[in-house]
C-alpha cells in the first residue's frame, strides 16, 4: 500500500488492512521475531498490533509524503517490541507449577512459636518440683542421673516426677498430647 489510501469515516477500509498486510506483513513479522527472541506467538501479536495502530491512525499511512509505509509500520513494530520487552523486564518473573512443585518447603516458625508460647504457659502450671524435673531433663538435656545430682534427690523421683509432669501437660495442652509422649 502505498499513495492513495482511502479513509472511510476516519479508519482504514478492511479491504486495504488486507492488502497493507500482504504487501508488509512478511518483512513486518521477520523483524518482530528477531525482537521477540524468536517467541513466534510474541511476534504475532506484535504484528497484530501494528496492523491495528495503522488501522487506529490512518492519517500516518497516506503515502503523499513518502514512497512507503513499510518504514512507519516498522518503527512503530519497533517500538511495540521495546515496550513490551520492558514491560516483562518490569514483572517478576512467572513460575510455573512445576517450579513449585519442586521447590523446598520451609518450615512454618509461626506455627512453633505458637507452640512455645503454649508450652511455657503450661509449664507455669506445674508444681515447683515438676518443673524443675521438666527444666533439667527435657529442656537442657540432662539425664535422670544428671537431673538427681543436680537436684539432690533420687533418680527414681526424677523419673516419677517427669511423669507426672508430663501427665499434667497432656491434660492442659490435649492439642499436643502425641508430642509429649
Amino acid at each position: 500500500m502505498t499513495a492513495g489510501t482511502t479513509i472511510t469515516n476516519g479508519t482504514t477500509a478492511e479491504h486495504e488492512l488486507a492488502e497493507l498486510q500482504r504487501e508488509h506483513g512478511r518483512p513486518l513479522f521477520a523483524l518482530m521475531l528477531r525482537l521477540s527472541d524468536g517467541d513466534r506467538h510474541r511476534a504475532e501479536d506484535l504484528v497484530q498490533e501494528t496492523l491495528v495502530r495503522a488501522w487506529q491512525h490512518p492519517e500516518a499511512l497516506r503515502a503523499d509524503d513518502f514512497d512507503s509505509v513499510r518504514p512507519w509500520l516498522l518503527t512503530v513494530g519497533r517500538r511495540l517490541a521495546i515496550d513490551a520487552r520492558r514491560a516483562r523486564q518490569a514483572r517478576p518473573a512467572e513460575v510455573g507449577d512445576a517450579v513449585l512443585e519442586n521447590a523446598r518447603v520451609m518450615a512454618d516458625h509461626a506455627e512453633r512459636s505458637v507452640a512455645t508460647l503454649d508450652v511455657r504457659e503450661a509449664v507455669k502450671t506445674l508444681t515447683p518440683e515438676h518443673r524443675e524435673v521438666l527444666v533439667q531433663v527435657y529442656f537442657q538435656g540432662a539425664s535422670v542421673a544428671e537431673a538427681a545430682e543436680a537436684l539432690g534427690i533420687p533418680p527414681g523421683t526424677v523419673k516419677s516426677r517427669a511423669y507426672y509432669a508430663l501427665r499434667a501437660l497432656r491434660r492442659v495442652l490435649p492439642g499436643y498430647a502425641a508430642d509429649l509422649h
